[in-house]
């Protein structure tokens, strides 16, 4: 996060905190020498670096894409809060990992949504469950979140039916509270989830995003917010309607961006990260988000390897590179930094992010965002 107006603290800098169709919505296309500011005079480039993103909030913590956990990450002093987005059947905006609430609701334990479970195919892979777009604002409204992966993280169970599933609109009304009671932005990363997919059911993402972004002047190239999304041509389309920076999420070595499997475009992720490739998304986007494996590929044994050339070469066309995610459990974490035999216990999550940092990645996704940022201060004091 950046202090607004004032001075910028250096981008190695890490804050004391860490130790604690268009026409139809009347959008039309805007130049990217847009001059407007937003009043914030804040730059993605100004973020200190390691960026610590609270990845769904600090879901380490408290049950992801709820008030509970974007609050803890803002206190806990974390750079930029995430939100997921999908879509309600009215076409609001609300804050999941994905459109089947199945697993980060308590959706089963209502008898009069019972009927509404079905099967759907999203991005080519058949799902059962209960889906966002299969109800109204003000139905999921009733339903109450809840740990979305109890097995690991059995202690975030005790929060679970506390909150409510928020709208994006909800979020950035929030964010603009805290800004004002804090004197500097809150800094939001937003990611459109499956666009392809709800654009062809008439839910389409981005003219719904962008219509927020300019009710609350998060638009413009300075604004607080970044952009995301694992379609490349959702990161295109919003660069066409809005100056607000975007970053192009990457999947594992091998896969296509399901927009290109829409489209028949051949390309896979190992042609995105050559310099061909990231010249490419720079001309549209600002950053990657490329997974952990693509930065330091593991062996077959789940250990660390040796790092790959792609944050050199992203750098080299000016991109940023914010890869996912950190965790704390022995079970996310490379093989050698693992400690004893319970997968949900901590492992030496500190020394996985000293590795990861001395690649020269601008910043990472954590569920814990707490430990990234002592980790980054720790980084920085070297």
């Amino acid at each position: 996060m950046t202090q607004g107006a004032e001075k910028s603290p250096g981008r190695r800098t890490v804050l004391g905190a860490a130790v604690l169709s268009t026409a139809a919505f009347g959008l039309p296309a805007v130049a990217r020498a847009d001059e407007r500011s937003g009043g914030h005079g804040a730059s993605y480039k100004e973020l200190p670096v390691p960026t610590v993103i609270g990845h769904r909030g600090t879901a380490g913590y408290r049950p992801e894409h709820t008030f509970g956990s974007y609050q803890l990450a803002l206190e806990l002093g974390a750079h930029l809060i995430e939100q997921d987005l999908v879509p309600t059947k009215d076409g609001h905006l609300v804050c999941r990992h994905e459109n089947d609430i199945t697993a980060t609701t308590n959706v089963s334990d209502h008898p009069e949504f019972a009927a509404r479970k079905t099967t759907k195919t999203v991005d080519g892979v058949a799902i059962t469950g209960w889906f966002t777009e299969d109800f109204t604002l003000a139905e999921l409204k009733t339903l109450r979140a809840k740990e979305r992966i109890p097995g690991n993280r059995q202690r975030n169970t005790l929060y679970d039916g506390r909150w409510s599933i928020p709208t994006f609109e909800e979020v950035l009304r929030w964010a603009e509270k805290e800004g004002r009671k804090r004197g500097k932005p809150v800094w939001l990363y937003v990611e459109t989830k499956h666009p392809t997919y709800f654009r062809g059911i008439g839910l389409g993402l981005e003219e719904r995003v962008v219509k927020l972004l300019r009710k609350y002047g998060r638009d413009h190239r300075n604004s607080p917010l970044i952009l995301q999304s694992f379609e490349p041509t959702s990161i295109q389309r919003l660069s066409r309607l809005v100056s607000t920076p975007g970053v192009v999420l990457l999947s594992g070595a091998g896969t296509r961006p399901w927009d290109f499997v829409a489209s028949g475009d051949l390309r896979t992720v190992d042609d995105l990260v050559t310099p061909a490739g990231l010249k490419w998304i720079a001309s549209y986007a600002q950053g990657i988000g490329p997974t952990l494996d693509l930065i330091i590929p593991k062996d077959a044994s789940g250990k660390l390897t040796q790092p790959t050339t792609l944050v050199r070469d992203a750098h080299a066309q000016g991109l940023i590179l914010h890869p996912y995610t950190m965790r704390n459990e022995n079970s996310f974490l490379p093989a050698e930094y693992r400690k004893g035999t319970d997968p949900n216990a901590y492992g030496d999550a500190f020394g996985a992010f000293q590795r990861y940092f001395e690649t020269g990645i601008d910043g990472v996704f954590s569920d814990n965002a707490d430990t990234a940022l002592l980790a980054a201060a720790d980084f920085n004091r070297r």
